[in-house]
Order: structure tokens, then C-alpha cells, then sequence
């Protein structure tokens, strides 16, 4: 009964990290879809979103390798999560700046923005499926 209960817990703590990713990448899409005409379609917000629920549930909470000396390594998963996830969601706190605020920046800001959120997914992605594959 306790494994049952822990599992379901687990599974809804991923399914809201999945929703608060894609909450962000909406945010995001947004932003970039409106400073660049060609990205103003609601496939790219989509793909934005879709990106960020796959990047958060793989990629925040990713399994932790043993911490001793038989591992001195460094975990490459554990550093590329914690990494992707302030890139992500530093693209997608600008990005609500950037709408609450009504600003304007360069177009180079919007750029860095959208480089800066899939970088963040994609080390996300790559860290949360090389953490699983370790099991």
C-alpha cells in the first residue's frame, strides 16, 4: 500500500513539474513569437510548450547518483539538470518581464531568449534521460 501511495505521489509531483514547464515554454513562445513574425504560429507555441513539459519531467528530480568514493566522478546528469533548469526558467522569468512590463528590447535579447530556453530543455532532456538509463 505505502510503495502505491509513494508511486502516485511521485507521478503527480512530475505531472506538475511537466505543466509549470510547459506553463514556461508558453510564456516563452509568447515573447519570441510575437518580437519575430515568422515564429507567430501556434505550432511554435506548441513546440515551446511541449518542449518545456518534456524538459521539466525528465529533467528536474532526475535520480541522484551514490555519493561515495566508488563514484568520485562528477554526475554529468545531476550538473546538466541543475544547469538546464536555470536556463529555462531565467528564458522564461525574462519572458514575463518582458510581457507584464510591456518592453520592447533588441531583437538580440528575444534571440538570446529562445537560444537560452532550448539550450535549457534540451540539457534537461539529455540529462534526465542519461540519469535514467544508468539505473
Amino acid at each position: 500500500m505505502r510503495y502505491g501511495v509513494r508511486k502516485s505521489a511521485h507521478v503527480l509531483e512530475r505531472c506538475g513539474l511537466a505543466l509549470a514547464g510547459a506553463a514556461c515554454g508558453l510564456f516563452v513562445g509568447a515573447y519570441v513569437g510575437s518580437a519575430i513574425p515568422m515564429l507567430t504560429t501556434q505550432g511554435f507555441l506548441l513546440l515551446m510548450m511541449m518542449l518545456g513539459a518534456v524538459g521539466f519531467y525528465l529533467g528536474i528530480d532526475t535520480p541522484q547518483m551514490p555519493f561515495d568514493d566508488a563514484h568520485a566522478a562528477i554526475d554529468a546528469a545531476e550538473f546538466l539538470s541543475s544547469a538546464g533548469t536555470l536556463c529555462a526558467t531565467l528564458a522564461a522569468f525574462a519572458s514575463v518581464g518582458v510581457i507584464v512590463l510591456r518592453e520592447n528590447p533588441d531583437i538580440a535579447w528575444t534571440w538570446l531568449v529562445l537560444f537560452a530556453w532550448l539550450a535549457g530543455v534540451a540539457m534537461q532532456i539529455v540529462a534526465g534521460a542519461k540519469a535514467r538509463w544508468r539505473k
